[in-house]
Order: structure tokens, then C-alpha cells, then sequence
């Protein structure tokens, strides 16, 4: 089930009226119904995929308990790994295994060996990279004592499958989200307007803008080979606001969804086409996964605190890890890597030049636009379907054919969707004026927010039920 579709427009007022109707019997009633209704809402796309979820769910909440439980060093560490092997297996099996082996036997192809290698028809569970994180910081967690593992199964099991960030995230931390389900929670106006309005700016997110710059950015990327210079760098415009407004509406809504519910989700994105430098790109943008790698990967394989050259190893490290984290392809291994060079590039920059104080607003802009730039530059590695397509894409780039064909231009959509796409992206930008967190304090002001809201939807946004570009992660 996706958030645009039909039948979440059905389930979600069913899920709110029973749950808030349970608010006066006791908690657990509640959870009980949290997690059967995110049990339905998962296996409405494949209900054979019930049984990993619960798997993992099962394991983590046992592991939790028995690394608590121990005292001797090893014996912890020995459940830790085998949260680590279950969890990762999984997710390896699911997602790697083809890429794996078409690697490893391409790779001998290239020293002369000839060797078949079995690939699988496998089908990769929606959201398996978002809950097997999900639920190993859990684990961690508790490994490093940073938190005390709950006898409570269902609110367990509740947290890991809480249908608002299930399938595409923010990846919460148990120590954010679990108390929660501990906690009693009593239905609040205040907090269902909040919510509401979370919800409806991240479907005009989606439907307004990214559902139609998805168009322009397909016929791009499908056919690299007839594109131009001009082309190609709106398809890659286009493309990035395409995946931020997908991203982030995604996120919005999951966040309005869990504040209907009582829940308070972490933010995900704070505008990051805004940054003036790489590291505060990753600061800014999917901040739930970063965090996560800086926490649980970073830090571990020593952060800062090593010499210069290990520090520039372990930010690689956990760029790669995140590009292979995106998914099966060495699209996304590359793009991963672009952006560990550009933050090795960036420290060995501020080491070299010292700090000259406030840039000014000239400067500042320009910070912007070259971050943005770089950022633009991966964003091909990411969306194109192959290496080769990249490259052919970014060779037609720098061939700087500037030529002005426009039937080409137009053609994918032609000029009113054109320009309604390069008027959505001003209006994405016209949002910009509002709070960050839509945390409006009056309720007149949130209503006005959402009917001028639902009119740009109803008006401009784009009909289908079109998945999130998460989802495939």
C-alpha cells in the first residue's frame, strides 16, 4: 500500500477513528491494533514478505534481552554478531546476492576465467533496508549500554513495523520512538492539525512537483544517447528536485501520519539544497540515514580520532557502504564515492585556507550554487540506468552543445507541462518563506495553509498512483 493510492485514502480514516476509539480501553489495546493494522498495510503488497519482518523482529527482541542479560565481554559480543549476521544476512540474500555474483563472475571474465555463476529471481521486500537498520541500533544500542532492552513484545514489534516510516523511513532509533508506545497518548487538535498539515504539503510535494518532473527526467535518462548539453543538465535539475521532493513528501507524510497517531517522528530533510558546504548537505539532507552511519559506522571505525589519512578512510568507507546501502549497482557505489571524495576534497580545503569569517551574502550564494552543482554531478551516477549511461551523459554535458531545439525540449511533455514543472519548482522554492517545521500556532493560519494547498494539488498535481523513489531501497 502506498500513501497516493485509493486504498490508503480508505485505510488511514478506518486505522485513525479505531484507534483513538481504543484510547479509553488501555495501551497495550492500542499497540495491538498499531501493529496489526501496519502488519496489513505491509503484506498488502506481498504477504509472504510478513514472515521476514516478524523473523527479524523476533531475533532483535530476543538478542536484545540475552546481550543485556550477559556479563562476560565475548558472550556479548557473540549475540551482538548474531543480530549482525541475521540482519545483514537478510538484507545481503535480498538485495546483493545477483549483484554479487554477476560482479564476481564479470570480474573473472575480465582475467580470462570463464565461470557460471547461479543468479535468483529474487524479489527484493519492500522496505527491508529501512527496518533491518531499524532494528539492529536496536541491538547496538543495547550492546554499547546505551539503552535497556523492553520485556514489552508488542510495543516491540509495534515499533518496527509502525506503518507511517515502515517502507521508506525516517530509520528511527528505539531510543526516539519505542518509549512512545509506552507512553499514554490522548488525542490532541492541536497535534491532528499539525499533522494534517504535514500531510498535505508533503502529497503537494509529490503529486505537484515530483510526480511531474518525473516525466521530463525519464525521457532524459531512458534515452542519454539523443539528449544534449541543454537537455541533459534539466534532466538533471529536474532530477534533483525531482528526488528531494519525492524523498522528503514521503517523509512529511509518514511524519503527519505518526502525529495523527500521537507519534512524534524525527525530521529527515531541512531544505538542503541550501548548503553551503558537502558536509552540511549530509546534515541536511536524509539526516535519519546519515546519522545512522555516523553513529554506528563512523564512529566505531575510530571518526576523527585517528591519523589524517585513516580519517579520509573511514569517511570512504562510510560513503560506499551508503551508496551500496542505495542499492545493488555500481551506480550507486560510484555516487557514494563521489561524495567521500568531495568531503576529503573539503577538509583538505579548510585545512589549507583559514577561516575568513562571515562570507557575505555574495559569497554565500555561490557556496550554494557549487554545492548544489556538485551534488547535481552525482545525482547522474545515482539516477542513470548504467555506468556507461553516465558517463555518455556527462560527456554530453561538457560538450557544451548549446543548441536550442525546441520540439526536443518540448517534446516529452510538452510546453505547458514544460513550464508548469519549472513553475512547481518555483513554488517548492515560494515554501521556503514558510516555518521549517510547519509548526503553525494558530489554527486559522494552518487551515488557509491547506486549502491553498489542496487547490495547487487538485489544480496542478499529477493523477496515478505513482511509487515513492524509495521504495525500490
Amino acid at each position: 500500500m502506498i500513501f497516493n493510492s485509493f486504498e490508503f485514502v480508505i485505510f488511514l480514516p478506518i486505522v485513525f477513528l479505531i484507534y483513538w476509539s481504543l484510547s479509553r480501553a488501555d495501551l497495550k489495546a492500542q499497540n495491538v491494533f498499531l501493529l496489526i493494522a501496519s502488519y496489513f498495510f505491509y503484506g498488502w503488497w506481498d504477504w509472504r514478505f510478513l514472515s521476514l519482518i516478524a523473523f527479524s523482529t523476533l531475533v532483535d527482541f530476543i538478542i536484545g534481552k540475552e546481550i543485556h542479560r550477559a556479563e562476560k565481554p565475548a558472550t556479548r559480543k557473540l549475540f551482538l554478531w548474531i543480530s549482525l549476521g541475521v540482519n545483514l544476512g537478510l538484507l545481503g540474500f535480498f538485495k546483493y546476492y545477483n549483484f554479487f555474483a554477476d560482479s564476481l563472475r564479470e570480474g573473472l571474465l575480465g582475467l580470462g576465467i570463464e565461470m557460471n555463476t547461479w543468479t535468483l529471481e529474487i524479489i527484493l521486500p519492500v522496505g527491508i533496508s529501512f527496518y533491518t537498520f531499524q532494528t539492529l541500533s536496536y541491538s547496538i544500542d543495547i550492546y554499547y549500554r546505551k539503552l535497556t532492552p523492553t520485556n514489552d513484545f508488542v510495543s516491540f514489534a509495534t515499533f518496527v513495523a509502525f506503518f507511517p516510516q515502515l517502507v521508506a523511513g525516517p530509520i528511527e532509533r528505539a531510543s526516539n520512538l519505542l518509549p512512545q508506545f509506552f507512553s499514554r497518548r490522548d488525542f490532541s487538535f492541536k497535534n491532528a492539525i499539525q499533522g494534517t498539515n504535514l500531510i498535505v504539503y508533503g502529497f503537494f510535494k509529490k503529486v505537484v512537483i515530483a510526480d511531474r518532473l518525473a516525466i521530463y527526467v525519464n525521457s532524459v535518462f531512458s534515452n542519454p544517447a539523443d539528449q544534449n548539453s541543454i537537455t541533459i543538465a534539466l534532466g538533471v535539475i529536474f532530477f534533483s528536485f525531482q528526488i528531494y521532493c519525492d524523498f522528503s513528501g514521503y517523509s512529511l507524510i509518514a511524519r503527519g501520519v505518526a502525529k495523527l497517531l500521537g507519534f512524534e517522528l524525527m525530521v529527515n530533510f531541512r531544505r538542503p539544497y541550501l548548503s553551503q558546504t558537502v558536509p552540511e548537505f549530509w546534515r541536511r539532507w536524509h539526516i535519519s540515514l546519515s546519522t545512522w552511519f555516523r553513529d554506528y559506522v563512523y564512529i566505531p571505525l575510530g571518526g576523527n580520532r585517528v591519523s589524517i589519512p585513516r580519517y579520509y578512510a573511514n569517511l570512504m568507507i562510510v560513503f560506499l557502504v551508503s551508496g551500496l546501502w542505495h542499492g545493488a549497482n555500481w551506480t550507486f557505489i560510484i555516487w557514494g564515492a563521489l561524495h567521500g571524495i568531495f568531503q576529503v576534497i573539503y577538509l583538505i580545503y579548510k585545512e589549507k585556507v583559514p577561516d575568513q569569517g562571515d562570507p557575505g551574502l555574495i559569497r554565500r550564494i555561490l557556496n550554494i550554487v557549487f554545492v548544489y552543482a556538485l551534488v547535481c554531478f552525482a545525482w547522474i551516477f545515482f539516477r542513470a540506468s548504467s555506468v556507461g549511461d553516465s558517463f555518455l551523459m556527462i560527456e554530453k554535458l561538457i560538450s557544451f552543445d548549446l543548441s536550442i531545439n525546441m520540439a526536443q525540449l518540448f517534446a516529452y511533455e510538452g510546453p505547458v507541462n514544460f513550464l508548469l514543472s519549472v513553475l512547481t519548482i518555483g513554488l517548492l522554492f515560494a515554501t521556503y518563506l514558510l516555518p521549517e517545521d510547519l509548526d503553525f500556532k494558530r489554527v486559522s493560519q494552518s487551515l488557509m495553509f491547506n486549502v491553498a494547498i489542496l487547490l495547487l494539488i487538485l489544480t496542478l498535481g499529477i493523477n496515478g498512483e505513482t511509487e515513492f523513489i524509495y521504495f525500490q531501497f
